[in-house]
């Protein structure tokens, strides 16, 4: 019996000392978008961010198409909760990503348009991401659109 209250009595002591280090807060933001030129392979590279992954399957996903990539460039920001925000000229959405073991997984496809955005460009408003596109202005958030109602809270 007293062996047993030993090893509960070291048990309590060492598991705490096990427990993870957690750094909090942290911010993943990016101040502003990047625009990234896609390659030939359709590889996109993000030297500032440490940031390369093939974007064909985006293309497929959203043109069903999978060159249509070529000769075109992707718009890409992070939220300060580290979800990354893609889109490009004439998409009709914003795709939402997090990021787990070496891949981008989609979280939220955001429509935005069904006829597709011109010249969209994204901006930091913390703590959500802004999607500008002709003289619209939206914001997201990892979950989708932000009604405005929700901003005023």
């Amino acid at each position: 019996m007293k062996l047993l209250k030993l090893g509960v009595l070291f048990l309590l002591f060492i598991l705490p000392a096990c427990s993870s280090l957690t750094l909090k807060p942290a911010d993943f933001s990016w101040p502003v978008e990047s625009v990234l030129k896609i390659n030939e392979d359709g590889f996109v590279k993000e030297d500032r961010y440490s940031l390369i992954f093939n974007s064909k399957d985006l293309f497929l996903e959203e043109t069903g198409d999978s060159l249509s990539y070529l000769n075109k460039d992707l718009r890409i920001i992070r939220d300060n909760k580290g979800y990354y925000y893609i889109t490009s000229n004439n998409f009709k959405n914003v795709y939402v990503f997090s990021n787990y073991e070496s891949e981008l997984c989609l979280e939220e496809k955001v429509l935005i348009s069904e006829t597709g955005v011109s010249k969209p460009a994204f901006n930091q408003r913390s703590p959500f991401i802004e999607l500008v596109y002709g003289d619209k202005k939206q914001l997201l958030s990892n979950e989708g659109l932000v009604n405005e109602e929700e901003n005023e809270e």
